[in-house]
């Protein structure tokens, strides 16, 4: 798909699909609670579906209607219907690590499998976390011996060999990825006895773990801790929601409209989001304006103007590191070099980030250096810039950050464009409606 230039600086009003991780974290506590509760504003893409479908098969009533953007759930107060159930989850790593740490609670053998990427995703230190909690989960497809496998390259298809979870002291890393603990934390009220969380490393994309302990909270569970080093959960049980559930509008979405004006110039309003979202994203707004961009929050809307050029920053993204690629992306168009730190967590997401975006920035003439944890991205100057078919690797963001750039340059090719269906499948229209 190629992406034709504006020709005006921006003046557009756009409203972005449901968070897809409000809606997944929903759809598990909801499943977890007594009773029905109703999600307004759900995200309906492949990664919500995948996680859905695996609640159908293990024989919860889950109602989609799309149309209405609604998902109801009739809660089992902590019970999986099903005692066998295979479920295959394609590249959704949030359905992957929530499920994991879920199934434990059933009783009963289930097999949880996804794509071709979703067997290189790393999940041992979540596996170790459940074990030592005394939960049985074995790699389908370990070369080590099963009983002591190699926890840092165990990857998808797990078995999980359930009889409900024990609960008591566990570890788990928090560099690799914040789903770990989300998920030991969404379950753990369902243990026999409390559970203890002990972070082992510096805790990335910390905003992600406070989204995940105001959803329990909204489902009335509260967890004791100590920082981001120590958490307690004593046994509970989740409350269905007497009202609907809103999910708010995806911030992680909102960032490449909130990016656009960086690029066209002109203004941009998303609608339906606030600057005081539990979403960690929203802090995307801050980069935009330490770069010169304006922000202003409307009633139930925020407002981005910018006129370029921009200023280059320095910026450790470790707290938000799905908008790293946003920000890589509008970097060539700033006056100044951008150093991007803090994200080598993004190495192991729908693909290597940092290694596929530095690789298609120099595909169309962009200065890049890669780093361990980042990149560096220099002004692109008209004389160097090369047109050209991006590859996407299958990543949605991949594809929807560098739709940007060919919103000011001619000649951006979007290779796959309908991978976005992963988070945002009508995302081309709607940046259409920037026109």
């Amino acid at each position: 798909m190629e992406i034709t230039p504006l020709s005006a600086p921006l003046r557009a009003s756009v409203r972005v699909p449901g968070s897809k991780s409000l809606t997944n974290r929903a759809l598990l506590v909801a499943a977890l609670a007594e009773g029905t509760t109703r999600l307004t504003n759900a995200l309906f893409s492949d990664d919500s579906r995948y996680f859905a479908r695996a609640l159908q098969t293990l024989g919860f009533d889950v109602i989609l209607d799309e149309d209405a953007r609604q998902m109801t759930v009739t809660g089992r107060g902590g019970e999986i219907p099903a005692p066998h159930a295979e479920l295959y989850i394609g590249n959704a790593g949030t359905a992957a690590r929530f499920l994991s740490a879920f199934l434990t609670l059933g009783q009963g053998e289930y097999v949880l499998d996804g794509d071709a990427r979703m067997r290189e995703r790393p999940i041992g230190d979540l596996v170790a976390a459940l074990q030592s909690l005394g939960a049985r989960l074995s790699a389908l497809n370990a070369r080590e011996n099963p009983q002591m496998p190699d926890f840092s390259s165990l990857c998808p298809p797990l078995k999980i060999h359930a009889s409900g979870l024990p609960g008591g002291k566990t570890t788990v890393a928090g560099n690799i990825s914040s789903q770990f603990l989300s998920a030991l934390l969404m379950v753990a009220p369902y243990a026999r006895q409390p559970v203890e969380i002990e972070v082992s490393t510096e805790l990335n994309s910390k905003p992600y773990v406070e989204m995940t302990l105001a959803v329990m909270r909204d489902f009335g569970v509260t967890v004791e801790r100590d920082g981001y080093q120590f958490f307690k959960i004593s046994p509970a049980r989740y409350k269905a929601r007497t009202q609907d559930y809103t999910i708010e509008s995806d911030a992680s979405a909102a960032s490449y409209f909130f990016a656009a004006p960086a690029v066209c110039g002109g203004w941009v309003r998303v609608e339906n989001i606030s600057r005081r979202s539990v979403q960690g994203d929203i802090a995307f707004l801050e980069v935009l304006q330490q770069m010169g961009c304006s922000v202003r929050e409307e009633q139930n809307a925020i407002v981005v103007t910018c006129q370029p050029p921009l200023t280059g920053i320095e910026i450790d993204m470790r707290d938000i590191p799905d908008t790293a690629q946003t920000l890589a992306a509008i970097a060539p168009f700033a006056a100044s070099p951008t150093r991007i730190r803090g994200i080598a967590s993004a190495r192991v997401k729908e693909t290597d980030r940092i290694a596929a975006t530095c690789a298609e920035l120099s595909r169309l003439g962009v200065k890049v250096e890669e780093h361990p944890d980042g990149m560096t991205i220099y002004p692109l100057s008209s004389a160097d810039f090369r047109p050209a078919m991006v590859r996407t690797y299958n990543d949605h963001r991949m594809a929807m950050a560098f739709s940007l750039i060919g919103l000011r340059l001619p000649g951006i090719v979007i290779e796959n464009p309908s991978c976005v269906s992963k988070t945002f499948p009508n995302f081309f229209t709607v940046l259409e409606t920037l026109r």
